[in-house]
């Protein structure tokens, strides 16, 4: 009998991957089989390096294969793993920061919006990307609602090019929907929209990418970190107890052993007013240095307590973010959020090893 290579992927279709209900082959684990006489050669690809399914696979298709063909066979497999041989997303972005709160209502968008705008103020080419993909809110607040982003091919691929303002680049799901209607999708579909505007999005270099998240931990968090490496977290709360608590459950997300995302820093909004009238007075409204003591507490950076001001607020509905006014009080306060975050960032690419994307095994 002469061997052909069908006949090896024929004979490997017996081996069912461990805890799934397909084998190998329909897998497309199974590639570059080459024969050359009496030697059988082929590589085997794995979601990841320390897979642990690696050993017991690579034994199975060589018991299969000897007792198909004969012992005076060699069978040479080499092991990969499918996260080296796939390029990066972005590859033109430098730092992706997940901005994620424990509970909706804490600012998340607004932090995220004059962050972007003040590091972009500092010369960074900063991007922008609206993944709260149930209440997008990005349009409103750079005061591009009606605007509509188009498509043009790039290296034969059709690529969705960011809208540009306060030198931000960024895209939201609110571009694509009727700004009057409830987007009622299921996990995958929100996913998918997700995936496509980072990988389809014209994002170039960057110098910062950041991601506004949806409240809580959902599938939008992990299909995040499952298609980019993600550099760190910036998690934002008030200083009120029941968010705090949820702030909890973010941070033990990241740092899980899964996922492994540094969170960067803490940021508590709403952590003050102070009326005009009364400079000198605050009234801690929302409880007092809540996000300050948590942060200490879990040894998390504080990276700034944002005061109630009418301005910021102002700057979300108008759709002028209270940091491009650098001179008044609310500008300076982002423009120190934003040196601080980069202080963390810093650190924390000096300290610690890349961020790698988490792989999905196959169950």
């Amino acid at each position: 009998m002469t061997l052909v290579p069908k006949n090896v992927t024929d004979t490997l279709k017996r081996i069912i991957f461990p805890g799934s209900d397909k084998n190998i082959v329909d897998l497309e684990m199974v590639q570059e089989v080459r024969l050359a006489g009496r030697r059988i050669s082929f590589s085997l690809v794995f979601q990841t390096e320390d897979d642990p399914s690696i050993a017991s696979v690579t034994q199975a298709c060589k018991d299969v294969l000897l007792r198909e063909y004969g012992r005076e066979y060699e069978v040479v497999i080499t092991a990969k793993s499918s996260n080296r041989m796939i390029p990066p997303v972005l590859p033109g972005v430098r730092n992706i920061i997940a901005i994620a709160s424990g509970k909706g209502g804490v600012g998340k968008s607004t932090m995220a919006v004059n962050l972007a705008v003040s590091l972009a103020r500092k010369g960074a080419k900063v991007g922008l990307v609206d993944a709260d993909i149930f209440g997008p809110s990005i349009p409103k607040m750079f005061g591009e609602e009606e605007a509509h982003p188009y498509f043009e091919k790039i290296d034969g691929r059709d690529r969705i090019v960011p809208i540009e303002k306060f030198g931000v680049k960024f895209l939201s799901i609110g571009f694509f929907a009727n700004k009057n209607d409830a987007l009622i999708w299921r996990g995958p579909v929100a996913s998918n929209a997700l995936k496509q505007l980072i990988a389809d999005g014209s994002w170039g270099e960057l110098d910062f990418l950041l991601v506004d998240l949806p409240p809580g931990t959902s599938d939008i968090q992990l299909t995040l970190v499952q298609t980019v490496a993600v550099t760190g977290a910036v998690i934002v709360t008030t200083p009120q107890g029941v968010a705090l608590a949820d702030v909890i459950k973010g941070v033990a997300m990241f740092n899980s052993k899964s996922i492994n995302v540094p969170v960067l820093g803490i940021i508590e909004n709403m952590s003050w007013f102070t009326p005009a009238e009364l400079p000198e007075n605050k009234y801690y409204i929302f409880g007092k240095n809540g996000g300050k003591e948590l942060a200490k507490s879990m040894n998390i950076p504080l990276l700034g307590q944002i005061p109630i001001v009418m301005r910021i607020r102002e700057g979300g509905d108008d759709g002028h973010p209270a940091a491009c006014e650098v001179d008044t009080a609310s500008g300076i306060a982002f423009e120190q959020l934003a040196d601080q975050l980069i202080t963390q960032l810093e650190l924390r690419n000096i300290y610690f090893k890349p961020t790698e994307k988490v792989s999905i095994r196959r169950r």
